[in-house]
C-alpha cells in the first residue's frame, strides 16, 4: 500500500503509519462513517456490500472498528447484512489496550422501529449489549421487547431519531469514538444533523451501472464541503479520507 497525497508524505505505508492515519483524536468525540463504492458510485452488488469489498478495504476497515469506541449501524442495514455483536478475536486485542479501549465494542443500531425485529443477531448473537438508538414514536411494546432481548434501549427524539441527544447519550457511556457503518440513509441522516466528521471511502476499481444507490441517501442537502486528509492505493483501489468542514 502506498500514501499518494499528500505529495510530502508520498511513499510505501506500514502497519504502524496506517494505524497512525485511521486513528481517532484523543481529544474530542469523533464520528467517523465507512463505505466502499464501485467506481461509478454504487454501494452494493447483489443488495450487499460484499461483492465491493477488497483486500486493499479489507486492511483499512478493520482499523476503524478496532480503534473505536463503538460501531454504529442503521437497523435495515444490521438486518440485511446480517451483523451480530463483536465477538472476542475479531478485534486485534492488543491495539485496543494501545488506545485505552474496552476489550470489545458494542454495536449501537438505529431504528425508528420498523426495521429491527428484537430477534435480530445484532440484539441476541452479542457478548456486549447492544444499545438501539429509537425514538418515542417506536412502539412501547417493541422497546420492551428489545431490552428483554438483552439491548441498552435509549430513547433519543420524538417522531425521529436525534442524532445529537444520541451522540450525548452514546459520550455518556464512555462512546465517544464512533464507527459508523451505514447504510446510506443513516449516512444521510446523519449529514442532514451536522454529526459527521470525517468520511472513509474505498473506491473499488469495478463497474456496476444498474439501480444501485450512493453512499448517502434521503432529503436533500446543501452540498456539505469536505478536505481531502489523505489518499492511499493498492491494487487499483483508492482509499480516501475526507473531513467535513
Amino acid at each position: 500500500m502506498r500514501r499518494i497525497w499528500p505529495e510530502d508524505a508520498a511513499g510505501p505505508v506500514d502497519g504502524a503509519a496506517l494505524e497512525e492515519l485511521y486513528a481517532y483524536p484523543d481529544d474530542r468525540p469523533w464520528l467517523v462513517v465507512n463505505f466502499v463504492c464501485s467506481a461509478d458510485g454504487a454501494v452494493e452488488v447483489g443488495g450487499t456490500a460484499a461483492g465491493l469489498t477488497n483486500p486493499a478495504d479489507r486492511k483499512v476497515y478493520p482499523l476503524s472498528s478496532e480503534l473505536a469506541d463503538v460501531r454504529l449501524v442503521g437497523g435495515r442495514t444490521a438486518v440485511v447484512e446480517g451483523f451480530r455483536g463483536v465477538r472476542p478475536g475479531d478485534q486485534d486485542a492488543d491495539r485496543r489496550a494501545r488506545h485505552g479501549l474496552a476489550p470489545i465494542p458494542p454495536i449501537a443500531v438505529v431504528t425508528s422501529g420498523r426495521t429491527l425485529p428484537p430477534d435480530a443477531p445484532v440484539i441476541t448473537d452479542t457478548v456486549t449489549p447492544t444499545v438501539v438508538l429509537t425514538c418515542a414514536a417506536a412502539d412501547p411494546d417493541l422497546r420492551r421487547a428489545w431490552a428483554d432481548a438483552g439491548a441498552d434501549v435509549v430513547v433519543a427524539g420524538d417522531g425521529s431519531v436525534d442524532f445529537a441527544m444520541a451522540r450525548a447519550a452514546l459520550a455518556d457511556r464512555g462512546l465517544r469514538r464512533v464507527h459508523c457503518d451505514g447504510g446510506p440513509h443513516l449516512f444521510g441522516s446523519l449529514l442532514d444533523a451536522g454529526a459527521v466528521d470525517e468520511l472513509r471511502l474505498t473506491v473499488a476499481p469495478l463497474l456496476v451501472a444498474g439501480a444501485a444507490g450512493r453512499i448517502a441517501a434521503g432529503a436533500d442537502l446543501d452540498p456539505a464541503a469536505l478536505r481531502l486528509a489523505s489518499v492511499l492505493t493498492e491494487d487499483d483501489s483508492l482509499l480516501l479520507r475526507y473531513l467535513l468542514t
